[in-house]
């Protein structure tokens, strides 16, 4: 499940940030190839910003993104957007089946990534990208001041592909919403299952593995994509 609903208003484009192109490619082709040449996803689902949904199927024709096979509208936020791609899915797979939950502007992910989050999420049901965090951290204290130095080895940095046994995936969004967790818990999944009091269990990741926020990521990405084509 490829997430592309939001507007992504920080990189200060006149469009989508996933809809943005890099070297005359959008990021969201980028991100999406990603699992079209991962030999172990067999479908895509593309949950989308709904006024861009004509040039995503205009996008998958030109790139032959033949893995994509279900676009569904984006919702009001991160968390109904998620909603509205498991109501799709529970129509069309299996709750045996596996998910992964992407970000349609993450295009640095690896083969490397994709592999061990599948791996973690077969064993143990569910999966993180982490990161150990490696910059030294403190406190973001009032006034643009730092008073406490925060000790790094007690924190991971968390990114996409989360993955998860489709069941397991109702399950979180079932009790989340019982408990009116949805509309006051920050956008993420992982967020809700911290809520909830679950597990997250981890699986490999790297500092490159980046979500597109700002322009200066844009201008990474493009150079990371300069690097790999060299």
């Amino acid at each position: 499940m490829v997430l592309a609903g939001g507007n992504g208003t920080r990189v200060g484009a006149d469009c989508p940030k996933q809809f943005v192109k890099v070297l005359g490619k959008p990021v969201l082709v980028y991100t999406i190839e990603i699992f079209q040449n991962h030999p172990e996803v067999d479908v895509v689902e593309v949950v989308c910003h709904k006024d861009w949904i004509d040039s995503l199927q205009e996008m998958i024709r030109k790139y032959h993104l033949t893995k994509v096979k279900w676009v569904v509208a984006g919702g009001e936020n991160f968390q109904k957007s998620v909603l509205n791609g498991l109501e799709r899915l529970k129509k069309e797979i299996n709750l045996e089946d596996y998910v992964l939950i992407h970000y349609g502007a993450s295009p640095f992910t690896s083969d490397k990534i994709v592999t061990d989050v599948i791996r973690v999420t077969k064993e143990k049901g569910s999966a993180v990208t982490s990161t150990p965090c490696y910059q030294l951290m403190g406190s973001n204290d009032i006034d643009g001041t730092s008073r406490s130095w925060v000790d790094r080895d007690q924190y991971i940095q968390i990114a996409s592909p989360y993955g998860f046994q489709f069941s397991y995936l109702c399950d979180i969004y079932e009790r989340a919403e019982q408990k009116g967790l949805i509309e006051t818990t920050d956008p993420h999944t992982t967020s809700l299952m911290y809520a909830l009091g679950d597990t997250v269990y981890q699986a490999y990741g790297d500092q490159t593995n980046i979500k597109i926020t700002t322009k200066e990521d844009l201008k990474l990405f493009e150079g990371y994509t300069l690097l790999k084509q060299k």
